[in-house]
């Protein structure tokens, strides 16, 4: 198991970071799943595209992020806590630089599931074209959280 000390140490780094296109068919797709059908032709990409382009961005597979938390599947890692801030709404067929890192790290304990961690993250999401601001397009914040046995 992860130590506490090892965990802290998690603490500030930066996920490899990659690109994300939001693809029209993946943003009529995600609007017609969650019932939103007449969000698909106006242009700005379904907000849960934040949370998708965010993960998929950042230049690890969720083997490769649990791994980085000494954790597997296996383990069953769970969704904690995610939310956004959006500045400017994303655009079906923009390319956007996603770049986050791990902000906090912190071990619990609870009656019945026994030690866990809380690993929490932040992801920036930016078009790659044409915004010249100090304010990125989207944030994500998002936690997952990891079982320890043994």
């Amino acid at each position: 198991m992860i130590t506490e000390e090892e965990l802290k140490e998690l603490i500030g780094t930066p996920f490899p970071g990659g690109t994300y296109t939001i693809e029209p068919y993946v943003n009529w797709l995600t609007c017609e799943c969650v019932l939103a059908s007449e969000l698909a032709t106006s242009g700005a990409a379904h907000p849960l595209l934040v949370y998708m382009a965010g993960q998929a961005g950042i230049g690890l597979t969720l083997d490769e992020l649990f791994a980085l938390c000494r954790a597997s599947s296996d383990d069953g890692p769970m969704l904690g806590e995610w939310g956004m801030t959006v500045h400017r709404p994303l655009q079906v067929g923009g390319e956007y630089a996603v770049s986050g890192r791990i902000t906090d790290a912190v071990r619990k304990t609870g009656k019945k599931t026994g030690v866990f961690d809380v690993v929490r993250f932040d992801i920036e999401l930016c078009s790659t074209v044409g915004m010249d601001t100090a304010e990125p397009d989207a944030l994500l914040h998002s936690s997952f959280i990891y079982p320890r046995r043994g």
